[in-house]
């Protein structure tokens, strides 16, 4: 599954972080600039990928390359 996310208009009020061919939401939030920190938090976590950001027509607006994030709980190599 890709990591990247777009932030788009929920019909009924919001705005909505999705994944490329998800069937839901991977969050809902009421101002698009909360949505789009979510959608960067996800894919830096994720490790990396791009937040493409729609405006209230669902035509893209902006697009950002996200960076691997700083995961607090990195797995631990079980071989040492």
């Amino acid at each position: 599954m890709s990591n990247n996310r777009h932030v788009v208009p929920n019909p009924n009020g919001g705005w909505d972080v999705e994944a490329p061919g998800a069937q839901r939401a991977s969050s809902h939030h009421d101002t698009q600039a909360d949505a789009e920190r979510r959608a960067k938090d996800i894919v830096g976590n994720l490790g990396g990928g791009e937040v493409v950001v729609h405006d209230r027509r669902g035509q893209i607006r902006d697009s950002d390359t996200v960076a691997p994030g700083n995961d607090p709980s990195p797995p631990k190599d079980a071989r040492h």
